[in-house]
């Protein structure tokens, strides 16, 4: 593209980010730079209580996204995420967290971000602009029909976003798109589009604020449902949490006391037993069953606490 070309580009582009309402220079705060500490701080939590209704409004969305991640999880399908910037790390975050919360292995849950392992740290220039690289790192990824891709982009048109869930969708992968913006390029390209219209951010553009914190209370919505829903869950506890560290092993002894009630001698001589697993340990001590036999009933039933419950102590 010559010099003129890409005067011309970049002048489209700036008229069309003037139409997004995150690009959109807020009233509240019009002086954001002549505020006090007090009025900053008070400034920044005002305009973040607009999240949490921007995402309740795409509740009916963000459930189909649910229902179409779990029922390809349930065929051995994964979850990933993509996105570039702030997007693509909210992906990265969500998808480290989940091994250690819900004891599953690394590649259930993906995170990519466009301009690969530099970007979660440093920009990497043009890297989002890329359409080509997104569908380059969707074949990568070897994405197939039981797996989802959630593309995130709070513009609702970042190329590289847009070439990952074109190609996603040419392979067969079932696909959605969370901006922030209505009436999204992303949303047009995924089977489902989860809108959340924040509206304009306290620093004019800075997608990073109210923009990345509901793109982060979609990603957890999404992943921590389709792990309840994978039986990862009991009642409202951590029962397949990875016990990495003295926190986590303590952790691991207190949700095996909150669940059965038993007094920590035993729970921790059952974690024990059950080599750490605390959803075995639980069923060991709520059945009365020996260690092995918790730990074959599990395996034998897909892991699902709750059924292995009910089936041990009815028989």
């Amino acid at each position: 593209m010559d010099n003129s070309n890409a005067i011309e580009g970049r002048g489209q582009l700036r008229d069309f980010l003037g139409t997004l309402p995150t690009e959109t220079v807020g009233e509240r705060y019009p002086d954001l730079d002549l505020l006090d500490d007090a009025g900053l701080v008070h400034a920044m939590i005002e305009s973040e209580r607009a999240v949490a209704d921007a995402v309740l409004a795409q509740a009916e969305q963000i459930t189909a996204a649910l229902a179409g991640i779990v029922e390809g999880m349930a065929r051995g399908g994964r979850l990933i995420y993509m996105g570039a910037g702030t997007a693509g790390r909210m992906g990265i975050l969500d998808a480290s967290e989940a091994p250690p919360t819900f004891g599953i292995s690394e590649d259930v849950i993906i995170g990519r971000i466009a301009g690969g392992v530099t970007a979660i740290h440093t920009a990497v220039e043009n890297a989002e602009d890329d359409a080509q690289s997104g569908a380059h790192d969707v074949d990568g990824l070897d994405l197939g029909q039981n797996d989802t891709l959630v593309g995130i982009s709070a513009s609702g048109r970042t190329p590289y976003v847009v070439g990952a869930l074109t190609r996603a969708r040419e392979r067969g992968a079932f696909t959605v798109a969370h901006s922030c913006n209505p009436g999204s390029a992303i949303g047009a390209a995924a089977h489902v589009a989860i809108e959340t219209e924040v509206g304009p951010e306290l620093l004019t553009g800075s997608t990073r604020l109210k923009s990345g914190s509901a793109q982060k209370l979609v990603l957890n919505t999404l992943s921590t449902g389709a792990m309840v829903r994978a039986g990862k869950v009991y009642r409202n506890l951590m029962v397949d949490l990875r016990a990495t560290n003295e926190k986590l092993r303590a952790r691991s002894e207190r949700t095996v006391i909150l669940a059965t009630g038993a007094e920590p001698a035993i729970a921790a001589a059952s974690l024990e037993a059950t080599g750490g697993w605390v959803k075995a340990a639980i069923l060991a001590i709520e059945a009365g069953i020996p260690a092995a036999d918790a730990v074959a009933a599990l395996e034998g039933n897909g892991g699902f606490l709750r059924t292995a419950i009910t089936e041990a102590t009815a028989s």
